[in-house]
């Protein structure tokens, strides 16, 4: 049976029984509003983590262990990327939060701005506020229908107290993948206003022909030198419940920072499982992958062929990485949230893109890596919901 036939089968009473947060917290609801995978683990995965419990690896974290995980995704990083990554310049922390969180604290000025560009991930727009730090919003810019960074606007804020651009490549929610020379051009506004980005990799295994992605670290020295990047196996082989993700520190100062005891207390919580799922998923569980993102590469297209023939209105361009579909529901004339009318009238549950900043209002976020059957039923009922609202 191939990968196709396996993952269509997969149905929502299974997915239910299972009892994720995407498909528990709206019981009665399609599940799309949690950026996680509806698929099996990989093989390879699931047998590390077997391995580990019934060889009692259930402690804590042993060197030897996160050692592992940090030569796997040295690996992955130069036969992936061409970024030559030192081992010790790998290290584990729970999750892709934790590192942006510890970045605010010992990577910034006190006091300093977030400079946050938007539609973004959501907890980027709340966590600065914990840190009692002023998020300055830039509002991304449309180039033929294509996100690009207004680097007029982030030049501008930078300018105004920014210490601190978070860059997210491959970009949640909106899809894109950018270029060398798009990464290049955020770099020497950075470089200008002497202030730090955090970039946040997690989906960048995630990236459909032809776009590639290029590590930002990876682009020169000066990015280089005034970058931390936060990267994990999560989102690419499923294994957020599992708690591990990394900091690749791309500069001899960061380096050593991040070796006080304050700094590197973020590594505690890395969960010994979630560290031996990372290590076989870079390093064995590249064919699961591989497989995968042709199941994905297909469900973007299938939802654009599917959106264009039941709800023409609503806007959509197939996302370039990621498994995240940023929808444009501005033009369907509903009156509120579009996120509560298809929730409450069709069955399906999605991010209001208002919770992704200003610039996503009248938006909606819906995660693709579920099974295709599952996919056309969505559409379907929201079609219904909105041929329903237009007859009564």
């Amino acid at each position: 049976m191939s990968t196709t036939e396996q993952l269509d089968m997969i149905g929502i009473d299974r997915l239910r029984e299972i009892g994720s947060v995407k498909w528990s917290r709206f019981p009665h609801a399609i599940g799309a509003f949690v950026a996680e995978m509806d698929f099996p683990a990989a093989p390879a995965v699931a047998e590390a983590v077997k391995g580990a419990v019934d060889g009692g690896l259930t402690g804590y974290l042993p060197t030897a262990v996160s050692d592992r995980m940090a030569e796997a995704v040295s690996r992955w990083q130069c036969d992936r990327y061409g970024w030559d990554v030192p081992v010790e310049r790998i290290r584990p922390v729970p999750d892709v939060l934790t590192a942006l969180r510890s970045t605010i604290d010992f990577f910034t000025e006190p006091g300093s701005k977030i400079v946050l560009p938007t539609p973004a991930y959501m907890p980027f727009l709340t966590i600065p506020a914990m840190h009692d730090r002023e998020i300055i919003e830039v509002p991304m810019l449309l180039d033929d229908g294509r996100y690009v960074y207004d680097l007029d606007g982030i030049d501008r804020a930078l300018g105004d107290g920014g210490g601190l651009l978070i860059l997210c490549n491959p970009y949640n929610p909106v899809g894109r993948v950018f270029e060398r020379t798009e990464l290049e051009a955020v770099a020497e506004v950075v470089e200008r206003h002497g202030a730090r980005v955090f970039s946040d990799e997690i989906h960048a295994p995630l990236v459909f022909a032809p776009h590639r992605h290029v590590p930002y670290a990876s682009i020169g020295p000066e990015a280089a030198a005034h970058t931390i990047t936060a990267a994990s196996a999560s989102k690419a082989w499923n294994l957020p419940g599992l708690k591990t993700a990394l900091v690749i520190l791309s500069n001899d100062a960061d380096a050593e920072t991040w070796t006080r005891p304050e700094v590197s207390w973020a590594e505690h919580g890395t969960a010994n499982l979630g560290v031996v799922a990372t290590t076989a998923a870079f390093d064995d569980g590249r064919e699961w992958l591989a497989e995968t993102l042709d199941y994905l590469d297909g469900s973007r297209r299938l939802l654009g062929e599917l959106l264009a023939a039941h709800i023409p209105g609503m806007g959509y361009r197939a996302p370039e990485g990621t498994y995240i579909a940023w929808l444009d529901a501005r033009g369907l004339g509903i009156d509120g949230s579009p996120a509560d009318f298809f929730r409450e009238h069709a069955g399906v549950a999605m991010t209001d893109g208002i919770a992704c900043g200003a610039a996503g209002e009248g938006f909606l976020r819906f995660i693709l890596a579920t099974p295709r059957p599952i996919i056309e039923q969505a559409v379907t009922q929201m079609a219904q919901a909105l041929r329903e609202r237009t007859a009564g």
